[in-house]
């Protein structure tokens, strides 16, 4: 059986171990929910964990609730530019930053109009990377239980905490803050490079039965 997974900016680990697991239909159909990954994503710095967001175009008014398809993202704003020099900073120490730094970069480079879009592209890129197939089917219709699919959906709620069991692996700044859990795929890539598709297939998936 699938899991129904929402496409997120730059997924966590918990959800690109689902990916390399199981088999994966994206929810596409569904309104756009503010708080989630959907815009959002965590990376280790100096400091501890950071998010990084993407500025979007919010509808208001009398327009009601937004598609996530139809979300638009708000390119006044240098975001594309300011993340990457953000990741260029906080990994540029990384074992293997440097390795898959010009492969990333066309992501924060070329203008997208549609988060979605964006999304759907940065997660087959990181695909591309880590030797693993992108799911590219997408659920045509909105289900509030989903009849066919295993629900992953939780996984983009961003205040929602489950039990994550992640092996330590090696980050820059583990000395001052720790091993900091469930991040996104961009800080297990820079870290460990060609062995992540390794660590996402040993993670525990526990979390999806709970």
């Amino acid at each position: 059986m699938k899991v129904l997974l929402h496409p997120t900016y730059f997924p966590n680990i918990a959800t690109f171990a689902v990916m390399a697991q199981k088999d994966v239909i994206w929810e596409t159909s569904d309104n756009y929910q503010k708080q989630t990954y959907r815009n959002r994503c965590h990376i280790c710095t100096d400091q501890g964990r950071q998010m990084l967001n993407i500025p979007i175009k919010h509808v208001g008014g009398n327009q009601g609730r937004q598609r996530y398809r139809e979300v638009c993202l708000d390119n006044s704003y240098p975001w594309q530019k300011l993340h990457f020099k953000t990741l260029q900073t906080a990994y540029r120490s990384s074992p293997f930053f440097e390795f898959y730094e010009d492969l990333l970069a066309p992501l924060f480079e070329e203008r997208f109009d549609f988060l979605l879009d964006f999304n759907l592209r940065a997660i087959e890129t990181i695909c591309s990377l880590l030797a693993m197939d992108f799911p590219s089917q997408k659920k045509e219709t909105y289900e509030v239980e989903p009849s066919q699919e295993i629900d992953g959906r939780f996984l983009v709620i961003a205040k929602r905490t489950f039990d994550v069991q992640q092996r330590p692996y090696g980050q820059v700044f583990e000395d001052r803050n720790g091993f900091v859990p469930n991040c996104s795929i961009l800080d297990l890539l820079f870290n460990e490079g060609t062995n992540s598709l390794n660590y996402l297939r040993q993670q525990k998936l526990d979390f999806l039965d709970a």
